[in-house]
């Protein structure tokens, strides 16, 4: 195989995850609208057929009880279970479970027969029905089936067609290991699963140890990671373990194959053929832990609960050399139907995750709580599973069908309706001028726009403008939006609003998430108009202000950016290099190389800094939109090298001596004076051949035009990100 330029170069900047977002890689084309298509489906019958096959078990890969029912559960808990809060990434959206390395996970083992099962409903609704949707609407669909009743279902999730390159699963090189805490108790920041190729916890015990309350603190930090509080976390593990069996007939490190990426090809994607017995059915191996944790499997009813409570539970190794628990005095073996309808009767098991929660004090009490309440059980169940499968689609304008609730639920950070008539041209040429004829400047004006839009992340769709969330906890007091100088901004916005809204007898209103987006671009269009350029930046009313009330401060805390390259700001949270902190959160903006480049040098022409830090500004006339950043940068008649002296900038420390240098001067080749400084921020745009390449575009002597023209349009659809109610 012929090696990469990554492969000869492992420390060059990767730019693949920004790839992702220029090419055409969904054979339905870039205008196909999933949502639409969506509500073009008629979902009570499309879930008719969902039953259908669920309920007609397969000889090629026959049915526990009969009842595909658990099977799809796991493939839609799976599917969505993989998002995080840290940074958006994972779960049900793209169906990237049908992707390496997601569809080998050891967690997924034999998911690829659920998604094989549900062809022939994907084939029949082609491209009006999404593998995003259908994966978790086949685990909503199951669960109605088994008799529950769910909160509702949402469409509309698109599909991807390759593996998504951002997602950092982990350090390790090999499967089910864990390297991945800074110390005993502490997951490394930005993971959500706490073992390699698992969901969430070895279901085992940590280490493969069965130890219930080390298992609880597991629980409890991996459920955190994708904002799950505890009774929320008891109730998805009680509510899907209801349903269902894990299977070990025996060791599967003796008789399972490869996984489907490894699998010889005449296996057409599936994986983990087994040797033992017939393969299937009775004789499944997947997790190598064997036995149902009720006597009604393909019912629900509060079973799991009673089982864990009511009994004492005992480690032993089970038929597959997995350690999982059994009833002390045997009252539950034998007590459980078979999985192919015979006689023989099952073990009910327990795992060593689920005496974990009746070990811990707090989960215990949350389940003690169901035991005397179902109904709470019930629903705290719902809410939970609707929130684990619809977390990653964002905020509820972006919800399809005729199954959506009513209610909007904090975690979708709601934003209120216009209840009065937006503002039209005049209004906006109006505002536009108030606005700079303050004593804002022009990078104060940049700068707050930014920091309100910037917080999107087109991972789960989370962030924005819209709502003003700037100006509330937590945003309000981030280091990174300069909380002294954003309250000063604030202030001369909340005058010009009010006295906007007052002096009009109309039902005109204006919120202050438009005014400042307004104010950001009046500030591009002036500084454009100061370096000889005519321009408009695009601009849609109808954004609204969100209450402290509508914000989940301690959800919204994820999106904190530890660094943001766009204003050199670098924290001392951040664990990556400024180039590759850069590269991620323009990849969460959506945005390509060239306007992840242009954006860059956009921001340094403006003096959009962190503390109008010098840092970068590559111009002798701040504020104005030229390509200075780009000609300077490039400018053969100096050249960089490290800082020689230690500076407290942003925030942090850098050093020249440091195992990384973070600040460097431009120094003139002829006399060795010092003309500008920057960071790796700055520099990876003349450092990084394809950024080069990018960058000589702006920097000719017949490219400030067309910078100015490709800024205009990039910082416009930054402002926009959030806008999904234009769609």
């Amino acid at each position: 195989m012929t090696n990469s330029n990554q492969d000869w170069w492992p420390n060059r900047l990767n730019l693949d995850i920004l790839d992702q977002n220029t090419r055409q890689i969904d054979p339905r084309g870039e205008e196909f609208d999933y949502g639409a298509a969506f509500e073009e489906l008629d979902l009570d019958a499309v879930k008719s057929d969902i039953e259908d096959v669920m309920t007609t078990s397969e000889d090629w890969w026959p049915a526990d009880y009969g009842h595909y029912g658990p099977l799809f559960i796991r493939m839609a808990w799976h599917s969505a279970g993989t998002y995080r809060t840290s940074d958006g990434r994972g779960g049900a959206a793209g169906g990237q479970q049908r992707f390496a390395p997601l569809n080998s996970w050891p967690d997924n083992a034999n998911l690829d027969k659920a998604r094989r099962v549900l062809w022939p409903v994907k084939q029949k609704y082609g491209q009006n029905l999404s593998w995003a949707d259908l994966i978790v609407l086949a685990g909503n669909v199951a669960l109605e089936s088994m008799g529950f009743e769910t909160y509702g279902f949402a469409g509309g999730r698109e599909d991807e067609f390759e593996p998504d390159e951002a997602v950092d699963w982990g350090p390790e090189n090999e499967w089910e290991a864990s390297e991945r805490f800074d110390n005993e108790d502490e997951l490394k920041e930005g993971l959500g699963a706490t073992v390699m190729g698992l969901i969430y916890v070895n279901p085992e015990g940590p280490n493969g140890e069965p130890d219930p309350e080390w298992s609880a603190e597991r629980i409890r930090e991996s459920f955190g990671r994708m904002a799950m509080n505890d009774k929320e976390t008891a109730a998805l593990i009680a509510g899907g373990h209801t349903f269902g069996k894990v299977h070990g007939a025996d060791d599967p490190d003796e008789h399972v194959g490869p996984e489907p990426e490894a699998a010889p090809i005449d296996q057409q994607g599936f994986g983990w053929e087994s040797d033992h017995g017939s393969g299937k059915g009775a004789d499944t191996i997947t997790s190598g832990i064997e036995g149902p944790w009720n006597t009604t499997p393909i019912q629900w009813d509060m079973g799991y609960i009673d089982n864990l409570l009511n009994h004492k539970w005992w480690p032993e190794k089970g038929p597959g050399g997995a350690w999982q628990w059994t009833t002390q005095n045997g009252e539950l073996d034998e007590a459980a139907p078979s999985t192919d309808g015979s006689d023989e009767k099952e073990d009910v098991m327990m795992l060593t995750t689920d005496v974990a929660l009746k070990r811990d004090p707090d989960y215990r009490e949350i389940l003690e709580e169901f035991q005397e309440n179902p109904m709470e059980f019930g629903m705290t169940f719902a809410k939970a599973w609707y929130k684990l499968i619809h977390r990653d689609m964002g905020p509820p304008v972006r919800f399809r069908g005729p199954e959506v609730p009513e209610e909007e639920q904090l975690w979708q950070d709601p934003i209120p309706d216009a209840d009065y008539d937006l503002i039209d041209e005049e209004d906006i040429a109006a505002l536009k001028d108030e606005i700079l004829a303050t004593d804002l400047s022009i990078s104060q004006l940049a700068k707050t726009a930014w920091a309100a839009a910037s917080t999107y992340r087109d991972s789960d769709k989370r962030g924005g403008a819209n709502g003003a969330r700037i100006r509330l906890e937590p945003q309000s007091n981030w280091e990174v939006n300069e909380p002294d100088e954003l309250e000063s901004v604030l202030a001369t916005y909340e005058d010009i609003q009010a006295e906007f809204n007052d002096s009009r007898s109309d039902d005109v209103r204006v919120s202050l998430a438009d005014l400042i987006v307004l104010g950001g671009n009046a500030a591009v269009e002036q500084a454009a108009a100061d370096a000889g350029y005519d321009i408009e930046v695009a601009f849609e009313p109808g954004r609204t202000d969100a209450s402290q009330e509508q914000t989940d401060v301690e959800s919204f805390q994820a999106l904190k950016p530890a660094a943001d390259g766009f204003r050199n700001y670098y924290s001392d949270d951040a664990d990556e290099s400024q180039e590759e902190l850069l590269v991620d959160k323009a990849d969460l903006l959506d945005l390509s190389p060239t306007e992840m480049t242009v954006l860059v040098g956009g921001m340094r022409a403006l003096g959009a800094t962190y503390q109008d830090s010098n840092l970068g500004v590559l111009t002798g006339q701040p504020e104005t939109l030229t390509n200075d950043f780009f000609v300077n940068l490039l400018d053969m008649d100096y050249e960089w090298e490290a800082s020689g002296d230690s500076a407290d900038i942003m925030g942090w420390e850098a050093a020249a001596d440091s195992e990384t240098d973070e600040v460097f001067e431009l120094r003139d080749r002829k006399t060795g004076e010092v003309e500008w400084t920057a960071t790796r921020a700055d520099l990876i745009f003349g450092s990084n051949s394809r950024l080069r390449a990018i960058a000589d575009v702006y920097a000719s002597d017949d490219g400030e035009e067309k910078f100015v023209q490709d800024f205009a349009e990039a910082w416009g659809d930054v402002m926009h990100l959030d806008r999904f109610d234009l769609e």
